[in-house]
């Protein structure tokens, strides 16, 4: 099993983020590979800039990123292969991985 789930209801579309292991099989677009890193703890809705000291770095480092934000806390998304570089770039900035 996994703790890692996302469904976003727009007008436009259904977008589902599930473990590729459990993705639908129906022929839908499907975009398979990514990892997820979660911001630990629960973010109060008044801090500013948290996605943006997450992304910046890794923009910088040429790494593409999904954001899933819930209530609690945020979640970063990387392609797999960029995972080593993520990981690098974040921690070059300070940021700690448990």
């Amino acid at each position: 099993t996994t703790d890692f789930f996302a469904v976003v209801r727009t007008s436009d579309e259904l977008s589902l983020v599930t473990p590729e292991a459990i993705a639908p099989a129906s022929g839908e677009t499907c975009e398979p590979g990514w990892r997820a890193i979660k911001v630990e703890g629960t973010l109060d809705f008044a801090l500013v800039g948290i996605l943006a000291a997450l992304a910046t770095p890794l923009a910088t480092a040429g790494v593409s990123i999904f954001a899933v934000s819930t209530f609690d806390t945020d979640y970063i998304l990387v392609k797999e292969s960029q995972l080593s570089d993520a990981i690098a770039a974040l921690q070059s900035h300070g940021h700690t991985f448990a």
